[in-house]
């Protein structure tokens, strides 16, 4: 046995020794589609709604909030899936949101958010690490599918034209700052922790916390 493992580790260390320039170029050739056809098969495969809802934390809480709003049913038929907004499409920014995605592990081994309540008491800081992407990039993933030079205003309501043709159209504001909570409810916010850049975003009413009565 370990006079095999001697006789392929050599094969391998000097390769060249023992097969031809032609056969190694078409080798690695080939070696390199097989590796790139499944290295970008697993990636689009961790963006299916499946992978991204196979675990409870998920599947209960986002998703199933998810379910209820325009971009999971609605009059065309088109819906959204995890990836669509939260995955950019862009293979280079695409494979630096999987590597930020992937300290997420680390919440799931360490069920950061197994239980109900637990994800009740990170949701905020949760939704406010998506907002600042979101808010630095642009909204690049809303972008995807909303065009603003496709607009129609004339079948929007008064208000959204208004924001749209100031806010949107003078780069001032983004899709996100007025559009927080359009796919998932909108986390608890205490008293003086509201968004203060967003012209004209309804916030939840929340009860005044006893710190927050204390400071006021």
């Amino acid at each position: 046995m370990v006079d095999i493992l001697k006789r392929y580790w050599k094969i391998l260390s000097r390769p060249s020794v023992h097969f031809s320039l032609g056969f190694l170029t078409i080798a690695g050739f080939v070696s390199g589609i097989i590796f790139w056809g499944g290295f970008n098969t697993a990636m689009e495969l961790t963006n299916t709604e499946a992978f991204c809802t196979g675990c409870h934390e998920m599947r209960d809480n986002v998703y199933a909030e998810l379910q209820t709003t325009i971009h999971y049913t609605n009059r065309s038929g088109v819906r959204a899936v995890c990836s669509n907004c939260h995955v950019p499409h862009n293979w280079t920014e695409k494979m630096g949101r999987k590597m930020q995605a992937s300290k997420e592990v680390w919440g799931k081994v360490f069920g950061t958010i197994s239980t109900p309540e637990k994800f009740q008491e990170k949701r905020l800081e949760l939704a406010q690490h998506e907002w600042a992407r979101f808010k630095a990039n642009d909204s690049l993933e809303c972008r995807n599918c909303h065009n603003y030079d496709s607009m129609d205003f004339t079948r929007q309501s008064v208000r959204a034209q208004s924001m749209h043709t100031t806010h949107l159209a003078s780069k001032e504001k983004t899709c996100i700052d007025c559009h927080k909570g359009i796919a998932h409810r909108l986390p608890h916010i205490p008293s003086g922790v509201a968004p203060t850049d967003t012209p004209g975003q309804v916030l939840p009413k929340t009860e005044l916390t006893k710190e927050s009565r204390e400071k006021s």
